[in-house]
């Protein structure tokens, strides 16, 4: 199933399932263009998980890591479905991220690998956009990873069941493929990313994990219109503003 949250027309906030472009809540059917649509979660925090596609790491001229490599992105960092994303001003290079998003769906901590998919409560896409020029010359990223914006999540939830082993990640820039990885080519898979993270800190209902993104990340400029597509899950579409 899709999961959609969304505000409706009475301005109330729903959650409904999304089937045949239509959410239903309760009694009531909305065509998706009709609602706002919210990011699927309110996260406590994001965690994002670097250079967990070999190609991705080579594009960056990086080692893939032997550890999984992990940043936070804070709740400021989030935007929704159709949201218009304004980076910060003055930076030669601001990238699109494509990634799978996994949403936690309880409070949990030091998960084994054989029980981690029992705490996901589904899947969503993710843009890590990412500023470049302040990524470069800092250790924690908070300038590169951290503004807000940052981390642009939906449309939907969608259950893990909709979401394929081998499910496409992909991303375009006004209708231009610009990345197209897949699911099974993540470095570290998403039980071995729980069962790590989890050794470290707890995770919380509506944490997202952020899995890394394929080859194929570029700059964005001033009006581009960014769709995030995950296979069984949809597209995220949001345009970006640069000051």
């Amino acid at each position: 199933m899709r999961y959609v949250r969304f505000r409706d027309p009475a301005g109330a906030t729903r959650r409904g399932e999304l089937e045949n472009g239509r959410v239903h809540f309760a009694n009531d059917s909305y065509d998706l263009e009709e609602v706002d649509v919210l990011p699927p979660c309110e996260p406590s925090k994001i965690v994002c998980i670097g250079r967990n596609y070999a190609d991705h790491a080579a594009e960056m001229d990086s080692d893939v890591p032997d550890r999984p490599l992990l940043f936070l992105k804070p709740p400021n960092t989030l935007a929704g479905h159709g949201d218009t994303v304004t980076v910060p001003e003055g930076k030669e290079r601001i990238d699109h991220e494509a990634e799978l998003g996994v949403v936690i769906g309880e409070q949990c901590r030091h998960v084994p690998e054989s029980e981690a998919m029992d705490v996901v409560a589904g899947m969503t896409c993710v843009n890590d956009v990412s500023n470049r020029d302040d990524q470069r010359q800092e250790k924690n990223w908070v300038r590169g990873k951290a503004f807000d914006g940052a981390a642009p999540i939906g449309p939907v939830l969608a259950t893990p069941d909709e979401v394929p082993e081998d499910a496409f990640v992909r991303s375009r820039v006004n209708g231009e493929l610009k990345q197209d990885g897949s699911r099974e080519q993540l470095i570290f898979s998403i039980p071995e990313l729980i069962a790590e993270i989890t050794t470290y800190l707890t995770l919380e209902p509506g944490d997202v994990i952020a899995t890394g993104t394929p080859e194929g990340v570029g700059p964005l400029e001033d009006g581009d219109e960014v769709e995030i597509e995950v296979e069984g899950v949809g597209t995220l579409e949001h345009t970006v503003r640069i000051p």
